[in-house]
């Protein structure tokens, strides 16, 4: 065999490890390998917050929401965080003047969408 097919060979039987490892994961496992990837690719994170059918606020670029965890108990805490463009003007564009900013969002009073940013 040679140096060629010997390359493809190993390629394939990597990729179907890859594959089977995957499958035999559980459905929380495999979210939790989505998440590392998307952590490490980053996304392109929308959060809208809501005050009932009115839009008040929307972040833009955001790479991710995480849960936040306790200092002492490392339970999680009833909120999520993280780091967005406040898009003040509700354009949907991050224009030069907003600035990216720190934000929290309650699990339990916060009427709020995150999705990927289709623009």
């Amino acid at each position: 065999m040679n140096a060629i097919n010997s390359k493809a060979v190993n390629a394939v039987l990597t990729g179907v490890s890859a594959i089977f490892l995957l499958c035999s994961c559980t459905q929380e496992q495999q979210n939790i390998i989505s998440r590392d990837i998307q952590n490490w690719t980053g996304t392109n994170g929308v959060l809208e917050v809501y005050a009932g059918d009115k839009l008040v606020r929307r972040f833009l670029n955001i790479d991710k929401l995480s849960t936040a965890m306790g200092t002492q108990d490392s339970a999680p805490r009833p909120y999520r965080y993280g780091y967005g463009v406040l898009d003040e003007n509700l354009n949907f564009v991050a224009d030069s003047n907003e600035k990216k900013v720190y934000f929290e969002i309650g699990d339990y009073a916060s009427n709020s969408l995150f999705f990927e940013n289709p623009h």
